[in-house]
């Protein structure tokens, strides 16, 4: 099954999740459902994007990098590919 990120842009948070493609989150609570984690102080409500990190195809014995992707540059496409490694 595929892998997305999804970004929290309340709490900045970025997770990890395998779903269908057709499956979209929209909202921390979905996330942290679907992520099996706590929602924390962040609202259930609060809207999430799935970045275009693309979807990854893992097994059931691998979960990923878990690191999250780079933040755009600041500075507007500076960078290679428009990450800082500055970050």
């Amino acid at each position: 099954m595929p892998t997305y990120d999804y970004r929290c842009s309340t709490n900045g948070r970025v997770l990890e999740v395998s779903h269908r493609m057709s499956e979209n989150l929209s909202t921390w609570g979905e996330l942290c459902r679907q992520a099996g984690v706590e929602t924390g102080d962040t609202p259930a409500e609060a809207p999430v994007e799935r970045l275009a990190t693309g979807g990854t195809i893992i097994s059931s014995t691998s979960r990923g990098s878990g690191a999250a992707p780079m933040p755009p540059c600041g500075s507007g496409g500076c960078c290679a590919g428009g990450v800082c490694p500055m970050h």
